[in-house]
């Protein structure tokens, strides 16, 4: 027999940066943290090397901060949601020192910072060189650990979405020590992570795949863009699952790509290696492709200072036998952030009523068809601290659940392995149709084996998506419509309504 708890709260699925920021956020307000792995483990926000984009500077702005974002996004970016991250900047780095992050800091004790790819300014505000995303997130944990206003069930796991007769989700089903309980709460948040584990190659953890997407869909909210995907170019190619990150800061420093033959792979420009990553990753790719391979060549840029500047990418490189001081890193494109995911608001409103989303499983209109470099920590954290606060304003309805709950299956793991295979080779770095369609054949035999499985259904959101958009933008590179259309404009996709597993496309929305 299934278990009832009612929550008077918010319930938030998912214990990255941006849970945390909302559970902390949601107070007096109680909150019910529910997390797969313990604290720290299996979340994206822990791997980030990079750091948290902000304007800290006297040169910079949230205003240049914005224009960057907009640039880099292709057309895609929503500007409301740009102004509302950008202007967040600083209170929000700020937010976190005060809550003990032990951001790097220059002689004055301003905050240092590094420039990375498409900025036009150094405001990427770092932690130990490469360390920023997990002593973040330790500080999150450690807030979290004495805010009494928060319990946090380790170990658990989303199943199901509750939903009331007019379709307003009213609680979870969560898997807890073998057994099912169901979770009624007055709002609930999805921070469930992005889908870059459905690739072979990827950068995230391999438990991000997406069910946080597909439960959403399914319920009814809409999703928006779910074909951008953002391939990191430097993940290190040693032949582990999933591939460690070079972070892009190396290349801040002055660390650039080359071939086995040690010709440079995007020109002799001090820059060119600081290009968007869509247009860096597409170089990497080919080269690998060619056999000729691609690295990063760090020797004279950091060299000996690698241990001191780098330890989280030296101490990688030394495990798998190489010294990044003496030689170049082998490197490939790999997934590594979710760009579309649930449409939601700045604040994690998502089109279904007591639906929030916030962290990489939402689509809140900052990143557009191309991430900027270090904008998602900073949209954690902020929109997640806003999503707590938005989500702890809402009673409970007192409305009763419908319909009968059953714990979706698990796909079998040899077929989730053909599953990330084929989105790595067919739904990738490069796409045509053949390949979107072969990819859409492979879903559909999968899907007759294990029908109704999340995996399944996210990665048919994102083929579709990326088969329907006939054009090349940010991300999203088809080699048969290598051209940009004039006017951008986003894939909205809403599930039909009927038994039909196939998600419908709207019109497209213009951006």
């Amino acid at each position: 027999m299934t278990q009832t708890l009612r929550h008077d709260g918010v319930l938030i699925i998912g214990g990255g940066m941006a849970g945390l920021s909302a559970a902390l956020e949601a107070a007096p307000r109680r909150a019910l943290v529910i997390t797969p792995a313990p604290l720290l483990e299996a979340c994206s926000s822990a791997w980030a090397q990079g750091g948290v984009a902000a304007a800290l500077r006297g040169e910079d702005s949230a205003e240049l901060h914005a224009a960057d974002t907009l640039a880099a996004g292709a057309g895609l970016v929503v500007p409301e949601a740009a102004h509302a991250l950008t202007s967040d900047g600083r209170d929000t780095i700020e937010w976190l020192a005060r809550l003990g992050a032990p951001f790097d800091r220059t002689s004055d004790g301003d905050f240092a910072v590094g420039l990375e790819a498409a900025h036009s300014r150094a405001r990427v505000a770092r932690v130990g060189g490469d360390g920023a995303g997990r002593a973040i997130l330790s500080t999150l944990v450690v807030a979290l650990r004495g805010a009494r206003h928060v319990t946090t069930w380790d170990s658990a796991r989303l199943r199901d979405l509750i939903q009331n007769a007019e379709g307003r989700v009213i609680g979870a089903l969560i898997e807890r020590e073998g057994r099912l309980v169901r979770v009624l709460a007055p709002a609930v948040v999805l921070a469930t992570g992005g889908y870059g584990g459905l690739y072979a190659r990827t950068t995230t953890p391999t438990s991000l795949i997406g069910e946080g997407l597909a439960l959403a869909w399914r319920a009814g909210a809409e999703i928006r863009d779910p074909e951008f995907v953002q391939f990191h170019p430097t993940a290190i190619n040693v032949g582990l699952d999933p591939m460690p990150l070079a972070t892009e800061a190396l290349r801040g420093e002055g660390a650039r790509l080359i071939d086995a033959t040690g010709a440079l792979l995007l020109g002799r420009e001090p820059d060119a290696d600081l290009q968007a990553r869509d247009i860096v990753a597409r170089a990497v790719h080919a080269a690998v492709a060619s056999g000729q391979g691609a690295f990063l060549d760090a020797r004279s840029a950091v060299g000996e200072a690698f241990p001191a500047h780098f330890p989280a990418v030296f101490a990688t490189c030394m495990r798998a036998g190489l010294d990044p001081r003496f030689q170049p890193i082998p490197v490939a494109a790999a997934a590594h952030y979710s760009m579309g995911g649930i449409a939601a608001e700045t604040d994690g409103a998502t089109t279904l009523p007591g639906l929030f989303a916030v962290g990489e499983c939402a689509s809140t209109g900052v990143h557009g068809a191309n991430r900027l470099a270090s904008n998602s920590l900073l949209e954690a954290a902020s929109f997640g601290r806003r999503t707590g606060r938005a989500a702890a304003t809402l009673e409970t309805s007192g409305s009763r659940a419908v319909g009968a709950l059953a714990s979706p299956s698990d796909l079998p793991t040899p077929a989730l392995q053909r599953l990330r295979a084929t989105m790595s080779s067919q739904v990738g770095v490069v796409r045509d149709a053949t390949g979107l369609e072969r990819a859409l054949e492979e879903i559909a035999t999968l899907e007759s084996q294990a029908p109704g499985t999340l995996p399944l259904l996210a990665a048919r959101l994102i083929a579709e998506s990326a088969l329907a958009r006939r054009e090349s933008r940010g991300g999203h590179f088809r080699s048969d419509y290598p051209d940009t259309l004039p006017q951008a404009r986003h894939t909205v996709l809403r599930r039909p309504g009927s038994t039909d597993p196939t998600p419908t496309r709207k019109e497209e929305i213009p951006a």
